[in-house]
């Protein structure tokens, strides 16, 4: 036996040997073989279709879906496998080379984008994948920023290299001067479009061939041809220079002899990558079972563990003070809820990842934002629509929680006794909206309870209903995400919506500063009201949001009804003084109040602030904004000229016309009320040969001609 338990030991640190751990003990090493990563892109550059060869390599799956024949096991919903695309982000786990493997494959359309925010805010690391034709294309450059702002640690995958016009170099280019990334080739295809037959690793300088006969599980690996290796030795003296810019020791080995060793490469790759400094850049064809494996070898090669990314902080709910956690199956628990669900078997779900401790079933955790205790009934791994029970999610992974009542996305779950709030998730705000109803009046309150339910997992899925007529109007991201829910209603919850015409969600603003005072003094149910507020609003910058703050003297608004104050203003700003839009980029200052000790209440403060704001926002130059949407449209060179022509008689910007290779790349920034039907209008310009992609950019002015036309 202690023959054995030394054999084991040796093994176990031969594993182990350059992986970095934060301390000694079984529970390090476990986290230091966990990878949780997520794949991200622009729609159909072969997301999914990689992550189900990863799977079928990994063993997790035993046969191989596809996208275009609706088998895709991460395309699970009924409207993914007849659409193609991914709407939901679907988790699974799988193991490769001793490490286990968390993977969220997320949707690449614009109109599901909360899915890859939500997704990245609990990741240590992503996969991008690049379209060797479309390279960066829009929905990657909105992926790439979400990334960057949660600082999550990236590899990339360029795919379709055996298609017509895949370009390698121009993508890795395309990289480096769109996304500014630090991309760093670790592999060079072999071969080009229909001959492309495998890859070079320029880590061992070996050629990698992939055999079709047995859906590329077996891969070869052989020594360069004298052609590709000249090719080779020059992207591999670039890699090295590129990577010793970044890690000393690296450096160090170029410096004693250019000729640096394999394994340096590798440990200086490993250190870059982790801090963000190298994206190294992979290569391959997914569909045709090629390069897939290395780019497993990437993932556990490259990409952070638990332990080496920051330990996470947040703040203490009471005190407002940091709070810092890191990855350790001992310390307290915390957990992040990043998605809900609504499972027909199992009810309703909460995705979490866990930080710190251990998530045990019939366990009581606390919830900081309700200020609740509530108590895990189940427990479960996922792989994409299938669920596992388990009796304890440990630090570092990922799995979902039933049982929760209150819990939804963005909320924190900790311990009572070491409570701690992380930062939630920022969610985009919807730019389209359509009246809804039932089509019988039985039908009422299962629409509202199936709308619920809907916007509960969906936070870019948002119910209203409006004060004046009494309808209720959904609003979401886009054409498509409306024509989801509107279907999800159906399938899922079996209510049949008559539907009004989708039509754009515009805002309001100011453009200029205003203060305005209101007294409310009136007698009501035989009781006189009282309140008196002053206020100043000014323009904030585009995409600042709304902001209120207090200048008002001691005493002015007494703190009783500063609440009141504050919802009056916000009830002000969602209903707008123009057309009865939201208010936006604005910030809102009570400067001063008077109260009664007798006659003030919660009902006159509100109704002075609703006032006072309304009348403020009257006198400071309101405006109307759209939605404006970052356009791209691929076509070829003798449609160029029907396509600008029509792209200016929808107020579009052209911001940008590049060749790739007999094809035309146009970029403008159009407003959304103008791209209705676009998709029928652009193949009609280029004879079925052009296709666009379109993403939110931002809200503008409406030009005075038109905000005439509006408000008439």
């Amino acid at each position: 036996m202690e023959t054995v338990a030394v054999l084991d030991s040796k093994r176990e640190k031969k594993a182990n040997a350059g992986v970095p751990h934060a301390g000694a003990g079984v529970e390090s090493a476990r986290l230091s073989r966990l990878r949780n990563i997520g794949i991200v892109a622009h729609i159909d550059a072969g997301k999914t279709t990689t992550t189900e060869r990863m799977l079928y390599y990994a063993g997790r799956v035993h046969r191989m879906g596809e996208v275009h024949d609706g088998t895709a096991t991460m395309d699970w919903m009924a409207q993914e496998k007849e659409r193609g695309i991914t709407i939901t982000s679907a988790a699974t786990t799988c193991r490769w080379n001793g490490h286990e493997v968390n993977i969220i494959d997320t949707p690449g359309h614009v109109d599901f984008t909360i899915e890859v925010e939500r997704s990245l805010r609990v990741l240590d690391g992503a996969v991008g994948v690049f379209c060797g034709v479309g390279g960066v294309q829009p929905q990657s450059e909105t992926v790439w920023r979400q990334a960057d702002r949660y600082r999550v640690p990236r590899i990339a995958f360029v795919n379709k290299m055996d298609r017509v016009g895949a370009d390698f170099g121009r993508v890795v280019d395309a990289m480096r001067s769109r996304l500014r990334a630090p991309a760093a080739a670790v592999q060079l295809p072999w071969g080009r479009e229909d001959a492309f037959r495998g890859v070079i690793d320029l880590i061992e300088m070996k050629l990698l061939t992939f055999d079709e006969a047995r859906l590329g599980a077996e891969v070869r690996v052989a020594e360069l041809p004298p052609g590709p290796a000249a090719e080779a030795l020059r992207a591999r003296a670039e890699l090295v220079e590129r990577l010793g810019e970044q890690d000393e020791e690296v450096l160090e080995a170029y410096v004693r002899s250019p000729d640096v060793p394999a394994e340096t490469l590798r440990a200086g790759l490993r250190r870059a990558t982790v801090r963000g400094r190298i994206v190294p850049v992979l290569c391959g064809a997914a569909l045709r079972n090629k390069g897939v494996q290395p780019l497993l070898d990437a993932v556990v090669a490259y990409l952070p563990s638990p332990l080496d990314v920051p330990p996470v902080t947040g703040r203490h709910p009471r005190t407002d003070e940091p709070v810092v956690r890191g990855a350790d199956d001992a310390a307290p628990v915390s957990a992040l809820v990043f998605k809900v669900a609504a499972d027909p078997f199992v009810g309703r779900l909460q995705f979490v990842r866990v930080y710190s401790g251990k998530l045990r079933k019939r366990q009581n955790v606390f919830n900081p934002r309700t200020h609740t205790r509530e108590r895990i009934g189940r427990l479960l791994k996922l792989h994409a629509d299938s669920r596992s029970d388990v009796d304890v999610l440990h630090t570092g992974e990922i799995g979902a929680v039933a049982g929760l009542k209150d819990a939804t996305t963005g909320d924190t779950l900790c311990a009572e006794n070491a409570p701690l709030l992380l930062e939630r998730i920022a969610f985009p705000e919807p730019v389209m909206s359509m009246a809804v109803e039932p089509r019988a009046r039985a039908d009422r309150d299962k629409l509202e309870a199936a709308l619920q339910s809907l916007a509960a997992e969906d936070p870019t899925c948002v119910v209203d209903r409006d004060a004046e007529t009494g309808q209720l109007i959904l609003r979401g991201m886009g054409e498509l995400h409306l024509e989801i829910i509107v279907d999800r209603m159906l399938r899922e919850f079996n209510v049949r919506a008559n539907t009004g015409k989708p039509m754009v969600s515009y805002r309001e603003t100011i453009a200029a500063p205003s203060e305005a005072e209101s007294v409310f003094d009136r007698e009501i149910g035989g009781r006189r009201h009282f309140a008196r507020v002053r206020l100043r609003v000014a323009p904030a910058k585009r995409g600042a949001g709304r902001k209120i703050d207090f200048a008002a003297p001691s005493g002015a608004v007494p703190a009783a009804f500063r609440g009141d104050v504050e919802q009056g203003i916000r009830d002000a700003m969602d209903t707008g003084v123009l057309a009865r839009y939201r208010v936006t980029d604005i910030e809102a200052t009570v400067t001063d109040g008077q109260a009664d000790e007798e006659t003030s209440s919660d009902v006159a403060f509100r109704t002075a602030a609703v006032m006072a704001f309304r009348e403020a926002v009257q006198g400071a130059n309101p405006e109307l904004l759209e939605p404006v949407m970052a356009l791209e449209i691929i076509a070829p060179d003798e449609f160029l000229g029907d396509v600008l022509g029509d792209l200016n008689g929808r107020r579009g910007k052209v911001r940008d016309v590049t060749a790739c290779g007999g094809l035309q790349a146009v970029r403008a920034g159009v407003p959304l009320a103008e791209m209705f039907g676009y998709s029928t209008a652009v193949r009609s310009l280029t004879r079925g040969r052009g296709s666009y992609t379109m993403e939110p950019e931002g809200f503008d002015i409406v030009p005075e001609a038109i905000r005439r036309g509006m408000l008439e």
